[in-house]
């Protein structure tokens, strides 16, 4: 029995050694396929949250079998790779990988202080070490070389040892200077990271998605994807950011004492170093700079995952040296991340100010970027597609300072850790609704466009507050008084549901109002009995119909001459008013098609609303001798403003542009004109001020 009992106790162990050697084998495989589909690819599947579990529990698998260390283990290596078309870069120093401390409470820069007091053998009444306390970027490490004070190399940090060059990118950004004016040392390699602002990459994914382009998924992978593409010219278009924080091969250049040191210098040399960083004394003030910078994470511009400290002294630093990948004097010490794995429950539409109907993700609650997240957006059905998202799937969210959180992708349906994910074509658990979920209105999407819209316009619920007071700007109905506060109260109080109900405020109404005194009452009122007189075109254009701008309303209003035409005209008849094309010409037709939209506009014209129906024919009489020329205002004009000149301009026929182009006919210039100015000489544009406007236009 005794021999017995030892051999099943031998097997058991062998079993159990077994398992622990596959779960080894496999925590590698996952952690490499992952890196790869980071650092190679840019297009991580899993969070780094989901990344770091992994990464830690590997280590604590070695730790605890020894014999089972590889000198090719995640744990012992930096994973990177050169992407075909770079050409490779040897590291004269090599760019090592910093330990990270997932410990996200005060414990973590304990920790680190502990075990660099022990490492050094410091008694207990030792004095404090000091540290250089800075921002962990979220980003992508950069090695610049510069020989004699001139940049002659960029390069990635690849596997440590060998990197990427990626000069013909990082050389468009603009913050990275080209000479170091004050640093002729035959070579001084800095390092820092490369990384995107949020406002940035809002700005670029809007225009990702407006243009039916794939969205980035995080800021990180938009600046790494910019740094490693071939095509420089598209990383001019897209802004990135560097900052200054370390260095690697220097020759003939006195190295400061100290890293806090170091960076005040690089700064000093016209080198970018971010100012959230501080030079402190023991483990107690590294976790009040961790708490201190965690309370402003949300207001930063930039993403950043965590904080680094470093001991300051550049001679503790060599004491301490390396181990393996890792410096002893240095660590991450990590913030809870800014993405997380949960449960799509279920998708619903969110329909805004202007009519757009957002697809929303309601999660499973998941604690991210700080604060716990069940809603998040998924912009828009094609967006949503790419993504490949359904109800059931286990997805990634993400939420950055005060970025709305969106879901950025799902995670693979088998969940075996390695390997393709399934990537899906359309999202068959899922359809855009054919009526808008809050006032029952036909939902369109213009041909070749993204976006899904309510076509109730001024009866949506939804649309409201946007639509009065669009209705009541100053070159709509003109109702001076009524603001953006105002509207609030009307709209959230119940006294105004639709347009007509503005005419039926009284004094006696408007005074109950909270902050609301008799006499601005008083002067509503009037403002509101003025606005019933009005032009044709004014009346149109206040409509807020969806590509109907005050030109197009003009020209609606000198075609058609009265309404009831407009709101009859079929496609084909809107199609031969002067610069309206398919795309218009189909939102004013839906427009109008809309029984409570035709009814909204019976109301405002039986509550007193009206005009010369000789408007536009008078218009259309009217001399027009800038008909066809296309005009471009820049500058401080001597007696006009910008919109009385473009009044002027389109009463005589002409068109207004923003921006100067070929075909554009004039530039009106003003003092201090800019741009514009300089864009209309290049392009060879006739140049007149405002006396040469004057002269162009009909007395």
């Amino acid at each position: 029995m005794p021999d017995n009992a030892a051999m099943v106790a031998r097997t058991q162990s062998v079993n159990a050694a077994d398992r622990t050697a596959e779960r080894v084998s496999e925590l590698r495989e996952q952690l490499r396929y992952h890196a790869r589909r980071y650092y190679e690819d840019d297009a991580p599947e899993i969070p780094d949250a989901e990344y770091d579990k992994l990464f830690v529990e590997l280590q604590a698998l070695e730790a605890a079998h020894p014999e089972l260390l590889t000198p090719d283990s995640p744990t012992q290596q930096v994973i990177g790779a050169v992407r075909e078309g770079l050409a490779s870069v040897a590291h004269a120093v090599p760019m090592l990988s910093i330990q990270t401390e997932t410990d996200t409470s005060a414990g973590g820069a304990l920790k680190f202080d502990a075990a660099v007091r022990n490492a050094l053998k410091l008694a207990a009444d030792a004095p404090p070490v000091r540290y250089a306390a800075e921002l962990k970027f979220d980003g992508l490490a950069i090695n610049l070389r510069y020989e004699y004070g001139l940049l002659q190399q960029a390069a990635t940090r690849g596997d440590g040892e060998t990197g990427e060059d990626v000069t013909h990118t990082v050389g468009t950004i603009a913050s990275i200077p080209k000479r170091l004016a004050q640093a002729s040392a035959p070579v001084l390699e800095v390092r820092g990271e490369v990384f995107m602002r949020r406002d940035d990459f809002e700005a670029l994914n809007e225009r990702q998605r407006a243009a039916g382009a794939k969205a980035f998924v995080n800021p990180r992978n938009a600046a790494a994807g910019i740094v490693r593409q071939l095509d420089a010219s598209l990383a001019r278009q897209r802004p990135l950011s560097f900052y200054a924080y370390g260095l690697g091969d220097v020759q003939g250049w006195p190295i400061p004492a100290t890293h806090s040191g170091l960076l005040d210098t690089l700064q000093k040399l016209g080198l970018p170093v971010d100012d959230h960083r501080a030079v402190v004394e023991g483990g107690a003030a590294l976790a009040a700079f961790h708490a201190r910078i965690a309370a402003q994470r949300d207001a930063l511009p930039f993403d950043i995952d965590g904080v680094v400290y470093k001991v300051d002294e550049r001679a503790l630093q060599q004491q301490l040296g390396f181990k393996t990948r890792e410096p002893r004097w240095a660590v991450a010490h990590k913030y809870p991340a800014q993405e997380q794995q949960t449960r799509l429950n279920d998708i619903e539409i969110q329909v805004g100010r202007t009519g757009k109907l957002t697809p929303v993700a309601k999660l499973e609650p998941v604690f991210v970027g700080g604060t716990t997240v069940s809603n998040a957006t998924l912009h828009n059905l094609f967006e949503l597609r790419r993504k490949g998202v359904r109800i059931g799937d286990t997805v990634i969210v993400r939420r950055a300072g005060d970025v709305i959180p969106e879901v950025v992708g799902r995670v693979r349906p088998d969940d075996d850790g390695h390997g393709p994910r399934a990537r899906a074509v359309y999202v068959p658990n899922f359809r855009m609704p054919r009526q808008c979920p809050v006032c029952g209105s036909a939902v369109v999407r213009e041909k070749g466009g993204n976006d899904h819209r309510c076509s109730g316009g001024l009866f949506c619920a939804a649309q409201r507050k946007q639509a009065i007071l669009h209705f009541a700007g100053r070159r709509a109905m003109d109702i001076e008084g009524l603001g953006d506060k105002l509207v609030d109260q009307l709209v959230d109080g119940g006294v105004v549901r639709t347009l007509p109900d503005l005419y039926k405020l009284g004094i006696a109404s408007l005074a109950a109002l909270e902050r609301m005194a008799d006499k601005s009452a008083s002067n509503l009122v009037a403002a509101l009995e003025a606005s019933k007189r009005t032009t044709l075109a004014r009346f149109l254009y206040s409509l807020g119909i969806r590509h109907v701008g005050e030109s197009t309303a003009k020209d609606l209003a000198a075609h058609f001459g009265r309404l009831d035409p407009i709101i009859d005209a079929p496609v084909e008849a809107l199609l031969e008013v002067p610069d309206v094309g398919p795309v218009v010409a189909q939102s004013i037709h839906t427009f109008f098609q809309q029984a409570h939209n035709r009814e909204v506009v019976a109301q405002l014209r039986a509550a007193g609303v009206h005009w010369s129906e000789h408007d536009g024919a008078a218009a259309d009489r009217a001399p027009r001798p800038l008909a066809g020329k296309t005009f471009v205002l820049t500058g401080t004009l001597p007696t006009w403003s910008r919109d009385e000149a473009k009044e002027c301009i389109e009463a005589a026929g002409g068109k207004v542009s923003g921006s100067v182009s070929k075909k554009t006919d004039y530039v009106v210039a003003g003092d201090e004109a800019g741009s514009k100015l300089d864009k209309a000489r290049e392009l060879g544009v006739a140049v007149i001020d405002e006396a040469g406007l004057r002269m162009l236009l009909p007395p």
